[in-house]
C-alpha cells in the first residue's frame, strides 16, 4: 500500500507539499540517444529505476526533460492496487500521445495482456527487476551510439554500485532483498516479485559505504519484508571492513551503525526477533523509528488477511519497545472496510489506535486487486461504509498525532534539511521519514545560512496535526 508517483526526467506533477529535487539534472549529456524516464510507485521500484537508469547512463545514453527529446521512452509501472494500475495505464497512455514509442517495464508488466489491451502499440514490455530485457529493448528502438574505442569492453554495472540515484544527494534508499515469502489475503507482490531473494550482506554493506562517502547523511533500508533478511539464504556469513556479519537484519543494522549516519528501517515484519534491535535504537546506533505495518486489529480480520493476530501481545511489545527506547517513533499502515469486517470490528480497531497511541499512522480502504485471494471473501463491505471509516479513523489518528507533536514543543530536535524554501527551511527529525511523514519548518532556515543535507538542532515552537514548527539553535 502507499504507492507514491515519481516522474523522473519528463514533467512532475504538481504536490501540496515542495518536495526535494531529484538527481536527473545531475546527469550530464553525453551526446548520445536520448530517453525519457518515468518511474511510478514505491521506493522499491525506484531502486529499479535507479539501477536502470545508471545502465542507460553506462551504455552513452543520455536522459532528458521533455517527450519531444526523446527518442524512446521508458515506463517504470505499478500494479499494486487498482488506482495504482489506473495511473500506471494513463502515464503509458501520455508517453503513448507525446512521443509514441515506449517500453514498459515494472510490477504491471507482469499483465502485457492488459497492457496491450488498452495500448496495444507499445513496443515493448517487462517485469519487475528485469534489467537486462528493458536494455534489449531499449537497444531495438534506439541502438547505442557506436564508438570502436570502447564497445569491446563490457559496460556492465556492478551489483553494489551506486550509479544514479533519483533521491537528493543526501538520503537514498537502500534495497536490501526482493520478493516475498508471506501469502497476505489482500496483497499479490510475490506473483509479481516473486519469493524472498536476499541481496548478501557484504554487498548491501559496500553499497552503502559507497553511499556514504558520496554524501548521504541517511540511508532507508527497505525490501518488501526487512525482517526476513536472510532466511532465504540460512543467514550465510560475510566479510565486510575485516569482520565477519550474518545476512540477518540485527547483523546488518551493526554494519551500518559503523558509518555514522541516520539509518532508517521500513516495511519490518513483526517477527519476535525485531525485539533484538531496540536497543540499538537506544544505544544511538540505529534511528529510533520503526516502519511495521500491523493492517488491523481484529483477530479476525488479521486471520482473514493471513497476518499475525495476537493483538494483545502487539499491545504489550510496543510498551516493552517504549521502555528500552522511550523515543522511539513507531509508523504503521492499516486496512479498513477489509471484507466481512463488521461495525464491532472496526471499532476495536479504533480502540487499538487509543491504546497503542501510534506516532505516525496511513490507511487505505479495502481495494480489491486482480488476483488477490480476499476477492473471493464473502461479506464484501460497501464503497460508502469503507470511506465513512476511512474518515472516521483518520479523524481518530489525527487527534493522537496532533497531542503527540504538541507534546515536543519548547523541545530540541535534531533535523536534517531537505530544501530551502523562501525564508524556510524544510527539514525533518528522526521521528519523519522522507514523503510518507511530517516536516520540521524551520523558520530562520534561510537566515541561518542552512543548506540541504546539514544537520540542525532546532527548538521546537509550534505544531499541528502533521508537522512541526521551529528556529535553529545557535551556540552561544
Amino acid at each position: 500500500m502507499g504507492q507514491e508517483a515519481i516522474i523522473t526526467g519528463l514533467p512532475q506533477p504538481s504536490r501540496t507539499r515542495p518536495r526535494s529535487a531529484h538527481a536527473m539534472s545531475a546527469i550530464e549529456p553525453s551526446n548520445g540517444r536520448k530517453i525519457g524516464f518515468v518511474s511510478l510507485g514505491c521506493p522499491k521500484a525506484l531502486v529499479d529505476s535507479e539501477r536502470i537508469l545508471t545502465q542507460l547512463k553506462v551504455e552513452g545514453y543520455d536522459i532528458v526533460q521533455a517527450y519531444d527529446d526523446a527518442d524512446v521512452v521508458v515506463v517504470n509501472t505499478c500494479g499494486f492496487i487498482d488506482s495504482a494500475v489506473t495511473e500506471s495505464l494513463d502515464a503509458i497512455g501520455e508517453a503513448m500521445a507525446e512521443n509514441g514509442k515506449v517500453i514498459v517495464t515494472g510490477c504491471l508488466g507482469k499483465r502485457p495482456e492488459q497492457i496491450r489491451e488498452a495500448h496495444p502499440d507499445v513496443l515493448a514490455i517487462t517485469g519487475p527487476q528485469d534489467y537486462q530485457s528493458v536494455m534489449r529493448a531499449v537497444y531495438d528502438a534506439a541502438p547505442p551510439t557506436h564508438n570502436p574505442f570502447t564497445d569491446l569492453v563490457p559496460r556492465r554495472i556492478a551489483e553494489d554500485d551506486v550509479g544514479i540515484k533519483l533521491t537528493p544527494k543526501h538520503y537514498a534508499y537502500l534495497k536490501i532483498s526482493e520478493g516475498c515469502n508471506h501469502r497476505c489475503s489482500f496483497c499479490i507482490i510475490p506473483s509479481m516479485r516473486g519469493d524472498l531473494v536476499s541481496r548478501p550482506v557484504d554487498q548491501v554493506l559496500r553499497e552503502a559505504e559507497k553511499l556514504v562517502m558520496g554524501g548521504v547523511k541517511e540511508l532507508l533500508v527497505i525490501s518488501q519484508d526487512t525482517s526476513a533478511y536472510g532466511v532465504d539464504v540460512k543467514y550465510a556469513e560475510h566479510m565486510w571492513r575485516e569482520k565477519r556479519y550474518q545476512t540477518r537484519m540485527k547483523a546488518l543494522c551493526e554494519g551500518l551503525s559503523e558509518l555514522g549516519v541516520w539509518t532508517r528501517l521500513h516495511y519490518v515484519y513483526p517477527y519476535p526477533h525485531v525485539d533484538d534491535i531496540i536497543p540499538l535504537m537506544a544505544d544511538g546506533k540505529l534511528l529510533p523509528y520503526l516502519d511495521i505495518p500491523f493492517q488491523h486489529a481484529s483477530p479476525r480480520i488479521l486471520k482473514l488477511m493471513k497476518r499475525p493476530g495476537a493483538v494483545d501481545k502487539t499491545l504489550e511489545r510496543i510498551q516493552r519497545w517504549r521502555g528500552i527506547a522511550p523515543d522511539i517513533t513507531i509508523r504503521s499502515t492499516f486496512i479498513v472496510g477489509f471484507p466481512g469486517e463488521t461495525e464491532q470490528e472496526f471499532e476495536e480497531l479504533l480502540d487499538f489506535l487509543d491504546e497503542a497511541q501510534l506516532d505516525r499512522v496511513g490507511a487505505f480502504a479495502y481495494s480489491p486487486v486482480e488476483g488477490a485471494a480476499a476477492n473471493a471473501l464473502p461479506d464484501p463491505v460497501p464503497e460508502e461504509v469503507k470511506q465513512e471509516r476511512l474518515a472516521r479513523f483518520m479523524e481518530r489518528q489525527a487527534a493522537i498525532s496532533e497531542a503527540k507533536l504538541a507534546d515536543k514543543v519548547g523541545s530540541v530536535q535534531r533535523c536534517l534539511v531537505d530544501l530551502i524554501d523562501g525564508d524556510l527551511a524544510i527539514a525533518r527529525s528522526m521521528a519523519d521519514a522522507p514523503e510518507i511523514d511530517g516536516l520540521v519548518q524551520i523558520q530562520n532556515g534561510f537566515e541561518a545560512g542552512l543548506k540541504p543535507g546539514e544537520f540542525v538542532d532546532v527548538e521546537i515552537m509550534g505544531s499541528d496535526e502533521h508537522d512541526l514548527y521551529g528556529e535553529v539553535v545557535f551556540e552561544d
